[in-house]
This record gives structure tokens, C-alpha cells and sequence, in this order.
């Protein structure tokens, strides 16, 4: 990756907001193929993308986006247990 493109996409990194599928697209024109490298710096973790769904390595639902911008986002304890919700309407669950 030339040093222009990954200062780019630093700057997306620490630049952009929920919802991310719509805003890498609309806002940063970024192609698919882009798509995990941004989330996976979001997400501090390498992530898997299947559709608008975004999984941790264990499995898990991290984040998800509908075509009309609602989105929620998850986090997860080493034993698998959520401990932290947020979505798009505003309702915020940390169990931390």
C-alpha cells in the first residue's frame, strides 16, 4: 500500500462514524475491497464482513448496518459475553 493511500485511510480511520457501510461509500468513496482494512482498524481487531455484518474473530456479531442507516454496534468479553450494546436510536447498554 503506497504511503498516500494508507494516510488516507488513517484518516478515514479516525475520521469516521457510524453508519460506517454508508459513510465509506458515500462519504470516503472507498471500493469494497476496503472495506475490512478501515473496520479493522474501527474495530481495533481483524474482522470478517459477510453482507453489512461484521464478525470478530470468535464469531460475533461486532456491528450491523441496514440499508436506511440503523446500525448497532457489540462488544465482547473473552468468554463470549456481550458486554456492550449500541445502536443508531440512541439506547446505549455497557455491562463493562
Amino acid at each position: 500500500m503506497n504511503k498516500k493511500y494508507q494516510r488516507y485511510i488513517e484518516y478515514i480511520v479516525n475520521d469516521i462514524k457510524p453508519p460506517y457501510f454508508i459513510n465509506m461509500i458515500v462519504q470516503y468513496g472507498l471500493r469494497p475491497d476496503a472495506y475490512e482494512l478501515v473496520l479493522s482498524k474501527v474495530f481495533n481487531e481483524p474482522v470478517n464482513i459477510k453482507g453489512n455484518y461484521v464478525y470478530d474473530t470468535n464469531g460475533n456479531i461486532i456491528y450491523r448496518e441496514d440499508s436506511d442507516g440503523y446500525w448497532y454496534k457489540s462488544e465482547y468479553d473473552q468468554y463470549g459475553n456481550n458486554i456492550y450494546y449500541e445502536n443508531s436510536d440512541g439506547e446505549i447498554i455497557d455491562n463493562r
